[in-house]
């Protein structure tokens, strides 16, 4: 026979209260440290953004892990100059100050570091030192080919842009064969300024006093070229210059007829970024607001 022992109704309800009770107090308890986690969390996230507001530097932007992977749009309250500043400090550890060598290769070659392409990789600084930096660097790109050529290869995301055009527009680079036309390497950046110019006239640059130079030539260590995101092409209609800007390229250098740039950008949000489209000789150049 089996003995069967019942417990006494205020038994069974006493234990229902207790567990009722200790399941609320573990709800709080999750509660409170989930709240004390997100809080952290806030505090670490708003700290740099509070420091910034503090200041009248640019940019006023949150570096943090939570937001640095978001598309960036300049504030349209701001003028041409600090949208463009507040966009380029986001790809250079330290923006240039006027005056400088390196302020006035940013007015001439900037273009690119507004460039929100998360396929590309921007060099650190404005000037590559030598050819084993430059090799250093372009050692870390993703390259692409650039269809119907045998050497001419630029950053993947900008070979897509120029092949999804030239599906549009059938459009030849200037020396219709080169890689010159390209990614070129430091010593063909030095050989191209010296063809042009030399030490002197390199002097002048760094000291402010020549700067049409920069729309014929790129200084050693300067040219868009070393970084995989330029190219010279031979456009010759509005169709073909259509199909580029479409694409995310455009004509950044001032005077430098065959050079495009990859900027990535459309061109309806050029001026957003603070870009100045300059007419000359019937180009429309997208020029930098410094």
């Amino acid at each position: 026979m089996k003995l069967t022992i019942r417990k006494p109704k205020f038994v069974t309800r006493a234990i229902r209260k207790t567990t009722f009770i200790g399941i609320v107090i573990l709800m709080i308890f999750i509660l409170v440290a989930s709240n004390e986690i997100t809080h952290h969390k806030l505090a670490r996230t708003a700290q740099p953004l509070n420091v910034c507001l503090s200041t009248d530097s640019l940019p006023c932007t949150d570096t943090s892990k939570e937001t640095i992977s978001e598309p960036f749009i300049p504030n349209p309250e701001l003028n041409e100059q600090q949208r463009f500043l507040s966009a380029i400090a986001r790809k250079l550890p330290t923006v240039p100050q006027p005056g400088t060598y390196e302020y006035i290769l940013l007015r001439a070659y900037g273009a690119v570091f507004v460039n929100q392409d998360a396929g590309i990789k921007l060099p650190p600084k404005d000037i590559l030192a030598n050819e084993k930096e430059t090799q250093e660097f372009q050692a870390t790109l993703t390259m692409g080919q650039i269809d119907g050529t045998k050497d001419c290869y630029l950053q993947k995301s900008a070979a897509d842009a120029l092949n999804k055009a030239q599906i549009q527009q059938h459009i030849p680079l200037k020396s219709g064969y080169g890689s010159g036309d390209c990614t070129r390497t430091f010593n063909t950046n030095l050989r191209f300024w010296h063809k042009y110019a030399n030490n002197e006239t390199l002097a002048k640059v760094q000291q402010g006093r020549e700067t049409k130079i920069l729309g014929l030539v790129a200084p050693p260590g300067t040219s868009q070229h070393l970084w995989g995101l330029a190219i010279d092409l031979h456009v010759s209609n509005q169709k073909q210059r259509k199909a580029l800007n479409e694409n995310g390229w455009f004509q950044t250098v001032e005077n430098d007829v065959p050079h495009w740039t990859y900027v990535g950008l459309s061109e309806v949000n050029l001026p957003l970024f603070g870009f100045k489209k300059q007419p000359i000789r019937g180009i429309n150049y997208w020029i930098t607001p410094l």
